[in-house]
């Protein structure tokens, strides 16, 4: 078959067709007209450089399978380089890895490159013979010819998708540009509305129309929560619905309603069939009524939670969830015009309240967690601010070490105050007070749902805490499991929240205290060596008081100023006897129990020379606890004397003296303003865990 021939063949057999039938009629054309056994065209796949798509294969008699393919070990790889590829003989022995030429016995190939209008590649044209090909100019020569006109059909396939894919991308934003400014002009008209000077009722109706006009109901309502019931009174109605109880004065239990169940959980509430999917008395009498679906949302104010929105239509499923998020929307604006209609001069008395307040809790955060407020000059002190200065610029992770009562928090701050860190949030976990089940949802954060009684997503302190500094206070408390993903994050800087895939990672620096000591912990089993090294990196002993002696003067003045302002007093100085005795006690609570011992002192004095009674003094030095560690009410059986001990009390020994002097002092009881553990500035339930730990048992008729 000559050129013309081959050409007119070609050409007859695709005129008909375009788009992928012709080139489906284009490579079956070639080969019956080349007299070859394959045929394909191909194009390449966008953003890859290295792979092809065939989109048409002529397999000896039939159309074969499209495929896709690797190019790096073909005859193709000239070809979209935007070469014409020409290998009359041993196609298998020239290009060896390419193992289906193995499978097609293809012995020769010509390949021809597809060009856009830019000249630039965007597929191929090749046929391949199970026999040697040869050199034929006319059969080349017709391969470009219809080469270019599969280009050209090639690019106008690839132009018409992108308009089509743009032209629905258009559609699609209209629609939501129309839906967005309903909802936007909407809620403005409601603002409007809310900011006009209108009466109760004509301002309620106004919202009712604005509302109307993107939301059908036949029923609106606004329910207010009075706390003294209780109960959500219906406060305003909007019904095209004739009802006998369904009236403004409504109350509703904030309990075992529908309205209540959208007041306490702070969520809306859809129903789509309320005949379904009624489940509360309240929602029989709406069925009642004509009521088929309804959408429920919770009034927030500033926080407050002040009642729920509703809408009610006697239509099946009227309302979806983009409807109950336009409502909330709606009801944000709403719970402020109920507000401010309710308590203007109320909410002006509370924001001056709160400001005073944040006033007082301002100068209190500054007086309590002041680096200058570590009173003391004796060299075990000074030795651990040195300590803190040399650290506090670095990033180096810290381990406090010290007795309870030392000041540990207060290194913590300061090294967090003086760091670069300066500016973010210091975080404290306080690792002995939080149960064992909630200490990685505390650390790590949890998902809604991750556990009975995650009814919302909740953000860990390590999340709190990125870019600053976590304060993980009575490290030694937490679980040895917990322990295992502590040291990940520390290692790693990345976590999963309780009950999520999703990895979050944080920059956040590491101060951790102790009480115990860690090291005889690691040996027993009860914390990880590997965590230990990991926080033992610039490890800062805090002194007891006895170590510190000379300190407790200045300690004693400081702590009579500052509780001699918040009580009023006018104490001016403290008599020797008194400042003797607690110089040289040795103080088990330490710095703790010594600002407990003042504090009482000035709340009893009566004159301005501050003189602790003998029962205000804390308990003799030389006393031991009972060995089986009883406390009864109003008893604690005091320790007998110790004769020059050979070695210092244990930890465990002091503590364990101190508690049950406390004990003794408030008669047993463990809770409330009189109680050990407001004495000892602990939690109930951290006291408590430590009298378990120190073999001190609770008394059973201790109803704290």
């Amino acid at each position: 078959m000559n050129a013309e021939e081959m050409l007119r063949t070609v050409a007859e057999g695709t005129a008909p067709v375009t788009g992928r039938d012709f080139f489906y009629s284009l490579v079956r054309h070639l080969a019956l007209a080349l007299g070859v056994r394959y045929a394909f065209l191909t194009e390449c796949l966008e953003g890859m450089t290295n792979r092809a798509r065939a989109l048409a294969f002529w397999k000896r008699d039939g159309f074969g399978e499209n495929f896709e393919y690797d190019i790096g070990p073909t005859p193709c790889r000239e070809v979209l380089e935007g070469k014409t590829s020409y290998h009359p003989d041993q196609l298998q022995a020239r290009f060896p890895e390419d193992k289906d030429l193995v499978e097609l016995a293809a012995e020769s190939y010509l390949g021809i490159p597809l060009l856009d209008s830019r000249s630039q590649v965007i597929g191929h044209l090749a046929v391949l013979d199970d026999k040697p090909m040869g050199e034929d100019s006319q059969a080349m020569a017709v391969l470009k010819v219809f080469a270019a006109r599969a280009g050209a059909e090639l690019e106008r396939l690839a132009a018409e998708r992108k308009l089509r894919g743009a032209l629905a991308e258009v559609e699609t934003l209209n629609t939501r540009v129309e839906e967005t400014a309903a909802r936007y002009r909407t809620l403005l008209e409601i603002n409007n509305a809310i900011m006009s000077n209108l009466t109760q009722d004509a301002l309620f109706h106004a919202i009712a129309q604005a509302l109307r006009r993107v939301l059908p109901f036949e029923r609106t309502a606004i329910f207010l929560h009075e706390p003294e019931k209780d109960v959500l009174r219906l406060f305003v109605l909007e019904s095209s619905l004739p009802s006998s109880y369904f009236v403004v004065g409504l109350e509703i239990p904030s309990g075992d309603s529908h309205v209540g169940w959208v007041f306490q959980r702070q969520r809306p509430l859809l129903r789509h069939d309320l005949e379904r999917e009624r489940q509360f008395p309240a929602e029989e009498m709406a069925v009642a009524d004509g009521v088929r679906s309804y959408v429920i949302v919770p009034l927030i104010a500033r926080g407050k939670n002040v009642g729920v929105l509703a809408v009610a239509s006697t239509a099946r499923a009227q309302y979806t969830e983009s409807d109950a998020s336009l409502l909330q929307e709606v009801a944000n604006q709403v719970a402020l015009a109920v507000e401010n209609m309710k308590a203007y001069e109320e909410i002006a008395g509370l924001k001056a309240r709160l400001e005073q307040e944040n006033v007082y809790l301002q100068e209190e955060i500054r007086r309590e967690h002041n680096f200058d407020e570590m009173v003391g000059s004796s060299p075990a002190l000074l030795e651990a601010l040195r300590k803190v200065e040399r650290v506090a610029p670095t990033d180096a992770t810290v381990l406090v070490l010290g007795e309870t009562g030392t000041g540990k928090e207060l290194i913590a701050r300061a090294i967090h105050n003086r760091g670069a860190r300066r500016d973010r949030p210091l975080v404290k976990v306080n690792c002995g007070a939080i149960s064992a089940g909630l200490v990685e949802s505390e650390l790590f954060g949890h998902v809604k749902g991750a556990f009975t009684g995650a009814i919302e997503h909740r953000v860990g302190r390590f999340e709190l805490a990125d870019g600053g500094t976590l304060f993980l206070d009575e490290v030694s408390e937490l679980p040895l499991e917990t322990q295992v993903k502590l040291l990940r994050v520390l290692q790693e800087q990345e976590f999963e929240a309780v009950g999520s895939s999703r990895t979050v990672r944080v920059d956040v620096r590491i101060i951790a205290a102790s009480n115990r000591d860690l090291e005889e912990a690691v040996r027993s089993g009860r914390f990880r060596s590997d965590l230990f090294y990991r926080l033992n990196v610039f490890p800062i002993r805090v002194p007891p008081l006895r170590e510190r002696r000379s300190d407790v003067p200045p300690l004693v003045m400081f702590l009579l100023e500052r509780f001699g302002k918040r009580f009023g007093g006018r104490i001016l100085t403290v008599s020797q006897d008194t400042m003797n005795l607690l110089v040289n006690y040795p103080w088990p609570g330490n710095i703790r129990e010594l600002q407990n011992v003042i504090e009482r002192g000035v709340v009893l004095s009566q004159g301005p020379v501050l003189t602790l009674d003998r029962d205000l003094l804390p308990v003799a030095p030389d006393a031991r606890a009972t060995s089986a560690g009883d406390v009864r009410h109003g008893e604690v059986e005091p320790p007998p004397a110790r004769s020059a001990p050979s070695e210092p009390p244990s930890l465990e020994d002091v503590e364990r003296r101190h508690i049950l002097a406390v004990l003794d002092q408030t008669g047993g009881v463990i809770e409330g303003p009189r109680g050990a553990a407001r004495i000892l500035n602990l939690h109930p339930n951290t006291l408590r865990s430590r009298m378990k730990k120190l073999g001190i048992r609770r008394p059973t008729h201790d109803s704290s």
